[in-house]
């Protein structure tokens, strides 16, 4: 039995997964790790990417350069030129990131599933009376990025980021595993909130990228801070942010999740269904 084969079999057995990735300090950890994987020291890097492709199994292939100056560097990397299609159908929103598909479909009034058996409302993830009544009984995925995959994510269509609402919280791990065991947990994570207007058709798209352990900072373009477990706030920070379908909006520290709501009015693509492993590009809802 391989090493990798040996620790995928431990990690697999629930509670002790449960009891690594939760049952620690979650924040001195997400501080720490945050802290380590930027050293520059060439042993330190080179050991640190050995001993995380242990754990997983990234495509360092795809990426746009060959080496890496830490492990940090290895996490947040961009890819070549071409390496991820992009679906230029008027008509369709692409995926903003590679992913994991899990809930997903027409939220039940204010109602969305986490897992089986366990539920959270647009009230506690959004915040904003207003924004939940616009995706009442809308259209929402949740996308799960695991830590081997790419971290960026891009804009699912032409479009302007209107707003930025940023909520501080706790970092409980985004893994399948604790999803089934800790009820509302999106909702008790650091979130950002990002209302975003497509530029042909004028639907509101809200895109809410969710920290995890390990995590716990996400960077956008065309906002001048770096949301983490130290910023202050405010809480909604001003934004008019212009991009391209397919462009790069920003990026994890490390894999999680990010939750898509479109209105009614659009339904998602045919290919979208729990388990579902999708690519930043490929279609995720179409316009009707």
């Amino acid at each position: 039995m391989t090493v990798r084969s040996l620790i995928a079999q431990v990690a697999l057995q629930e509670d002790v997964n449960f009891l690594v990735t939760n049952r620690i300090p979650r924040r001195l950890a997400t501080q720490f790790v945050g802290w380590f994987s930027k050293i520059e020291n060439p042993l330190i890097r080179d050991l640190s990417i050995s001993v995380w492709r242990l754990f997983a199994d990234p495509n360092l292939a795809e990426a746009a350069k060959p080496q890496f100056s830490s492990l940090h560097d290895c996490f947040i990397r961009e890819l070549k030129s071409g390496a991820r299609p992009i679906d230029l159908d008027p008509a369709v929103l692409v995926s903003p990131c590679d992913g994991i598909v899990g809930g997903s479909g027409r939220v039940d009034g204010d109602l969305l599933i986490q897992a089986k058996g366990l539920t959270y409302t647009l009230a506690d993830l959004l915040v904003d009376p207003a924004l939940v009544e616009r995706y009442r009984n809308g259209t929402y995925v949740t996308l799960r990025l695991s830590s081997s995959m790419y971290h960026r994510f891009h804009a699912p269509h032409d479009c302007t980021v209107e707003r930025v609402t940023y909520i501080s919280g706790d970092t409980w791990n985004t893994n399948p595993i604790t999803i089934k065991r800790v009820e509302r947990l999106f909702c008790k994570n650091e979130r950002a909130i990002l209302q975003t207007r497509l530029a042909a058709s004028g639907h509101l798209i809200t895109l809410v990228p969710v920290a995890s352990i390990l995590v716990a900072s996400i960077r956008l373009h065309g906002v001048d801070v770096r949301l983490h477990l130290k910023y202050p706030g405010p809480n909604d920070i001003p934004c008019r942010a212009p991009f391209r379908k397919g462009e790069e909006m920003g990026w994890f520290e490390l894999g999680s999740t990010i939750i898509v709501f479109a209105p009614p009015a659009l339904r998602l693509d045919d290919g979208i269904r729990e388990g579902a492993v999708v690519q930043m590009g490929q279609p995720l809802f179409r316009l009707p």
